[in-house]
């Protein structure tokens, strides 16, 4: 296979690896009824008037399932950080006692449980559409080839391996939204 062809599929397959981890972020993001502290990931504290990432102003642990402790490194971080999570809207209301912030997650519902299915489909389909992009996109780079020493047979080898690239992807998609549709649906 020409070298620039398998320039376009490297490049292919790392933008691929990229979308996925992204959608495995976002993912992460939608709470299960579970604890867990990439549910914060995102959350901005005002830290001396610059917005600074939750993680790096304290520490987030799950002492059991339904909660999670937010330990600042500073005091003075209580309130920005109680105001940075209500502000956040993540359906939790954060308990200040003074020293630490709880944050008891309640049970999920039947219908929330539904609801939240609903977005793991729609961020399932963003991630497969992201890499459909990443397919065409790559198709046009290796069909502009044709005029630097690349014969047809190339370019049709080419856009067939990027087709396997794209399903093998599409698969990995399908397993993370399967993944935490499970997650989300057990009580």
């Amino acid at each position: 296979m020409n070298d620039l062809i398998k320039k376009q599929l490297e490049d292919a397959q790392a933008a691929m690896d990229r979308a996925i981890n992204h959608c495995e972020s976002e993912l992460t993001k939608i709470r299960a009824g579970k604890a867990s502290a990439g549910m914060l990931d995102g959350i901005m504290v005002d830290y001396y008037g610059s917005a600074t990432a939750l993680s790096q102003v304290a520490s987030i642990n799950t002492p059991d399932a339904r909660t999670l402790l937010v330990q600042p490194w500073e005091k003075s971080l209580l309130v920005p950080i109680e105001r940075a999570i209500m502000e956040a809207n993540i359906g939790i209301n954060p308990q200040n006692d003074g020293i630490v912030i709880r944050l008891v997650v309640p049970p999920l519902t039947e219908e929330r449980r539904k609801d939240l299915v609903k977005k793991v489909k729609e961020e399932a389909e963003r991630g497969r559409i992201t890499v459909r992009n990443i397919r065409k996109d790559a198709n046009e780079k290796i069909k502009k080839l044709k005029g630097e020493s690349v014969s047809d047979d190339e370019i049709k080898t080419g856009e067939g391996e990027v087709q396997k690239i794209t399903d093998a992807y599409i698969i990995k998609v399908d397993k993370h939204s399967e993944a935490k549709e499970k997650d989300v649906m057990t009580v």
